[in-house]
């Protein structure tokens, strides 16, 4: 088994390698590689050392799985020529979201999306794969007819350039390189992604047409993207209307017994999720489970996880866990 870390040295690719590790995969074969500039520096994965190659390096080396963390334009110009060498590609990046030929999955949802001739595989969106951990179990029961969301997501979702600016400007520093327009120290910034001629944003658009597609629905879904001063964890409020009436303890029943979704939810205790509970673990968070009074069959809910665990490098190692298990490559 050849495994391919692409991007390995960014953020989430260095969850990636960690994620790897924890998950136990059998590898026979590391393949790292990264920008021109990291290459033939040194990374560890399970206390060996490993030399960052190029990407042109890796596609020759004709790994079974190639995970990329690299960027749309990195996905854009190397997918296609790893696939062509057999491989399977799974990619983080938005560049393959919304290609109707390639599937878009959170394995716990829609793994069986993927068949054998898929050679590249898209990882939605964190905010989306967050949501939707929640909300899928109950739209089976129920049926969703309309969402709003409301996103608070931590600047670890900018990469580490969104770290940098949030430490510096604690500091009472500029950052040499800002990952936003304006100060996010002691601020949110309701903007997460290019504006777009229909003045949602970019990261908004993605809850929309990705929560459709791996669905294969039709909910009508509108959203508001907020990035808060929290290095990591994304938290979201979500407001459903169903199609089928619905029963608050059924509704907690069901998530309770989801796997990869844990309840926590007593307000007589404060008792809610919160991103410093949801670091570093694969688990999505679920509390404030409450009826909407404001219209019929409505329901609001909290949920929080590690974005860049369970809405980035987990998903994307469960998906090649899946190829591996079911096409026995």
């Amino acid at each position: 088994m050849k495994i391919a870390v692409i991007g390995a040295t960014g953020l989430v690719g260095q969850k990636m390698l960690q994620v790897l590790a924890e998950q136990n995969l059998h590898i026979d074969e590391l393949i790292v590689a990264a920008s021109e500039k990291s290459i033939g520096k040194k990374i560890y994965f399970k206390e060996k050392e490993h030399t960052l190659v190029s990407i042109e390096d890796a596609v020759a080396q004709k790994p079974d799985i190639a995970i990329f963390s690299a960027g749309a334009e990195v996905s854009l110009s190397y997918a296609k020529k790893f696939a062509e060498e057999g491989t399977y590609v799974i990619d983080n990046s938005s560049a393959w979201r919304k290609d109707a030929n390639i599937p878009l999955v959170v394995p716990e949802i829609n793994a069986s999306d993927i068949t054998v001739d898929n050679h590249i595989i898209a990882n939605p969106n964190c905010t989306t794969i967050c949501m939707l951990m929640a909300l899928a179990p109950l739209h089976r029961k129920y049926k969703a007819k309309r969402l709003v969301i409301s996103t608070y997501q931590s600047v670890s979702g900018s990469g580490q350039k969104g770290l940098n600016q949030l430490v510096c400007e604690q500091k009472g520093e500029a950052s040499d390189n800002p990952a936003y327009p304006c100060q996010i120290h002691e601020n949110v910034i309701p903007h997460g992604g290019l504006f777009l001629n229909n003045g949602y944003t970019a990261e908004e658009e993605k809850l929309v047409f990705e929560t459709n597609k791996i669905l294969h629905s039709d909910i009508a879904v509108t959203a508001t993207v907020v990035r808060v001063p929290v290095y990591g964890g994304h938290s979201e409020s979500i407001n459903v209307e169903f199609e089928q009436e619905f029963d608050i303890s059924e509704v907690r029943e069901i998530l309770s017994k989801t796997p990869g979704v844990v309840v926590y939810d007593n307000p007589s205790e404060n008792k809610y999720p919160t991103p410093m509970m949801a670091f570093d673990k694969d688990e999505v968070f679920v509390g404030r489970i409450r009826r909407d009074f404001s219209i019929e069959k409505g329901l609001n809910f909290w949920v929080v996880s590690d974005n860049i665990r369970k809405g980035a490098a987990t998903n994307a190692v469960q998906i090649a866990k899946y190829i591996i298990e079911n096409f026995k490559i």
